[in-house]
């Protein structure tokens, strides 16, 4: 397995940054893989693998550079920079890291990705940075800068649910929720970053940055001794915004922007998370929770500096019964609890 001895001053110094290039690169992945994790994916998916594949066709170079970039096990380094995290910035500055890589750094860092010999055509091409921010540039112009507002976010809401999770359960509960099954604190202030066989690696200077993307893919990268970074899914509940459906009854009876509030509060969510996830204004959102609180459908608890509203038993067995559930009041699935 991967993992990386972390420093307490670099975690102490760890922070969120939401990243417009790592979400496009993300993007990349998935419709470089032309499969979805979820239905919300699958529609994004539908309406822009068409467009992409025709892009790659009429550029074939900057096909084959693509799928030399994303190796089978690693990614070529000048794809993923490290954000610098000092403070957000826009696509435009943070592509220009993958601009100004060297031609013949890119070349050693695609036989990595690769594993062997970089075929000919992309040995011989002094444009490769060019070409590779040429390709990012078109994924996020059309395909993730149209609804860069919702996703935008969707991100921000992971990072409150983050912070939430990390002042009840500390770092070693916010780093083993970041990639289930795959990343988990091992203790001694090892993180395991990946199931893969790679050396043991030190950070115990320099920034941790957490950053988290829509689409259902994840990564590491470093910047020398100065930056780490670890690429992470947000949670199925923020990044499938679909959400689940409301039933009829319950839309009738409660009305349907209200029932959609209810039925998303099986695990706690907070005011910003709500609004991501809804697509309902603020102040919407903020009338439909008085309501439900006000009729004993759901609570409020604090954790942290959010405040977070979740199901009372009267309201999981109102939405367990409108949902026909045939246990109603029982628990589905593992919600967190509130502070």
């Amino acid at each position: 397995m991967g993992w990386w001895q972390i420093g307490t001053d670099t975690l102490a110094g760890s922070s969120f940054v939401v990243s417009p290039l790592a979400e496009t690169i993300a993007s990349l992945k998935v419709l470089h893989a032309g499969a979805a994790a979820h239905p919300g994916e699958r529609a994004w998916l539908d309406r822009c693998l068409p467009a992409y594949r025709e892009r790659l066709a009429a550029e074939p170079l900057d096909g084959l550079l693509v799928r030399a970039a994303i190796g089978p096990t690693w990614n070529a380094d000048f794809l993923t920079p490290t954000p610098l995290g000092d403070r957000e910035r826009s696509f435009e500055e943070e592509v220009e890291a993958v601009r100004s890589t060297e031609p013949a750094d890119a070349v050693d860092q695609l036989a990595v990705a690769i594993g062997g010999p970089v075929p000919e055509p992309l040995r011989s091409a002094r444009d490769l940075p060019e070409r590779l921010a040429g390709v990012l540039g078109w994924v996020w112009r059309e395909t993730v800068r149209p609804e860069w507002a919702r996703r935008r976010r969707i991100l921000e809401a992971d990072v409150v649910a983050r912070t939430a999770m990390l002042s009840r359960g500390g770092w070693a509960a916010a780093l083993d929720e970041l990639c289930p099954g795959k990343m988990r604190w091992l203790g001694d202030g090892r993180l395991q970053v990946n199931t893969r066989d790679y050396p043991p690696r030190s950070v115990d200077r320099g920034r941790l940055l957490l950053v988290p993307v829509t689409p259902a893919t994840g990564w590491v990268s470093w910047e020398g001794a100065e930056r780490y970074a670890i690429v992470y899914a947000c949670a199925g509940v923020l990044a499938d915004a679909s959400g689940p459906a409301v039933p009829e009854a319950l839309g009738a009876l409660l009305g349907t922007a209200r029932a959609g509030v209810l039925v998303r509060l099986e695990s706690p969510l907070s005011t910003s998370q709500l609004v991501a996830l809804t697509g309902q204004g603020l102040g919407s959102v903020g009338r439909h929770l008085k309501v439900l609180l006000d009729a004993g459908l759901v609570r409020r608890g604090r954790a942290g500096r959010s405040v977070l509203y979740a199901w009372t038993e009267a309201g999981a067995v109102l939405v367990a019964a409108a949902q026909g559930d045939p246990r109603p009041g029982a628990p589905r699935g593992g919600g967190r609890s509130l502070c």
